[in-house]
């Protein structure tokens, strides 16, 4: 019998702003980061209010970590500085590495009820990986498996495997998982996760007990932090619940982090803003 996961810690997502003025959630970011290596950030960006995204995100600098975008709800229309354009809309995935560095925009826009939202987790990258070329993964929502469990789950795979069904994302370093888990109510949900793996899930709705041993339910805009194991188990009660499942191998390296890049010293990062100051910061075209 696989070893279930315990709840080590949960905390609330909260208000902040970025880019622009986008109002959104912070799950967690620089100072939960040790905790949830290779993980650096997950922000909530849902809202139906268009003052609070259609400010965006202008030209900004990535280096050192990969941003993975997740669309509910409108869309994203996105540009960089490889002359790559495009929009992702809801159910659809961006997964960039943004490797050397890379410059790009995202500017959110509603849907036809000005409802706009979505998740960006940011994922490290080891040293051996930090100044890899750049590269994009768009992915669609047609793309996207979902399997349909006995319990009456639902579950999207972005990238992983569930039942012998893998998500479309593969090949990436730190070896990810990415779920979307929808559990009815009275229902339980089991999936089996690597040892010494790093695991969270964050609540996009709803409410459950994340684990077996009696932990209080956990609902909309908490994020779980879970202990090692073999396995994850989720049951509902009375209402039902959608969460991220993901999980990944922790690179255990030093962080040196400012902004949008992040690097192993701060050499490198005076490096990369220095550069980013010249104009040669752009490594691949």
């Amino acid at each position: 019998m696989k070893t279930v996961r315990a709840v080590s810690k949960t905390w609330k997502s909260k208000p902040t702003v970025e880019g622009a003025g986008v109002h959104l959630k912070r799950a967690f970011g620089y100072h939960e980061a040790p905790l949830l290596d290779p993980f650096l950030l997950l922000d909530d960006f849902r809202s139906t209010d268009p003052a609070e995204y259609l400010p965006g995100f202008p030209w900004h600098p990535h280096r050192g970590i990969e941003t993975i975008t997740y669309m509910l709800d409108g869309e994203v229309e996105h540009g960089d500085s490889m002359g790559n354009r495009g929009t992702i809309s809801a159910g659809d995935v961006q997964w960039m590495t943004a490797g050397s560095g890379i410059i790009h925009q995202e500017m959110p826009k509603g849907d036809a009820n000005g409802l706009m939202g979505g998740f960006q987790l940011w994922a490290n990258l080891p040293a051996s990986h930090k100044m890899m070329e750049p590269r994009y993964r768009d992915v669609k929502s047609r793309q996207i498996p979902s399997v349909f469990l006995k319990s009456g789950a639902t579950v999207r795979i972005i990238c992983g495997r569930v039942n012998g069904v893998r998500g479309p994302v593969e090949d990436i370093v730190t070896d990810p998982e990415y779920l979307d888990v929808a559990i009815p109510p009275n229902a339980r949900f089991s999936h089996p996760v690597k040892e010494g793996h790093t695991v969270f899930a964050y609540v996009v709705s709803g409410a459950a007990a994340f684990d077996e041993d009696g932990s209080p339910p956990c609902d909309t805009g908490t994020l779980v932090h879970y202990g090692d194991g073999e396995s994850v188990a989720v049951t509902t009660a009375m209402e039902p619940v959608r969460f991220l499942l993901v999980s990944g191998k922790p690179i255990g390296e030093p962080v040196a982090w400012r902004g949008p890049i992040v690097m192993n010293t701060q050499e490198e990062l005076r490096i990369a803003f220095e550069e980013y100051g010249k104009g040669t910061f752009i490594k691949h075209t």
